[in-house]
């Protein structure tokens, strides 16, 4: 039984992580009670990035246009990158890509560039929120939201809400 656990908490810790999808801010990709699978290897291997260990992703692969990503909030620097608020942002532009702001026009940053990380431009999944977008660093990025494994509208009691047709969904 120990090493069941074990097991367990660390394919939790390295490998995948189911969500909760709360509110309705990422309508009409996800429901509030989406249960979703984030794949943590879908970019590479995250270590470090405490005060041990410096920042570095084993099997590196860039996050892709149109990817949803699950990361941890960047415009919170009040907490360690771990404890800030987990966001779901689709993957606009990619490092190299050309941005314009305004008037003027910026180029996305990258390791190729002679950044410290790459850098990804992310939007929100609500139409309502286009307009809106965030520079993102690569070591805030958690992995790839791969799966809906199953949906349960949480303003319904327990033996009712189910959406069975969102079990086993990729978005």
């Amino acid at each position: 039984m120990a090493i069941a656990i074990v097991v367990m908490l660390l394919v939790r810790a390295a490998v995948v992580t189911i969500c909760c999808v709360e509110g309705e801010a990422l309508q009409p990709t996800f429901l509030a009670g989406d249960r979703v699978v984030v794949n943590r290897w879908s970019y590479g291997l995250r270590i470090g990035g405490n005060r041990f260990l410096h920042y570095n992703r084993l099997w590196r692969r860039p996050v892709e246009r149109g990817d949803i990503v699950a990361l941890n909030d960047p415009t919170d620097s009040t907490l360690s990158i771990d404890d800030r608020q987990l966001l779901f942002l689709r993957c606009k532009h990619v490092p190299g890509d050309r941005v314009r702001v305004g008037a003027n026009m910026l180029i996305v940053p990258g390791r190729a560039s002679c950044a410290d990380q790459d850098y990804y431009v992310m939007v929100p999944l609500s139409e309502k929120g286009l307009e809106k977008s965030i520079m993102v660093p690569e070591d805030h990025i958690i992995g790839r939201v791969a799966l809906i494994i199953f949906s349960h509208n949480p303003a319904q009691p327990l033996w009712e809400g189910w959406r069975t047709n969102r079990t086993f969904v990729c978005p």
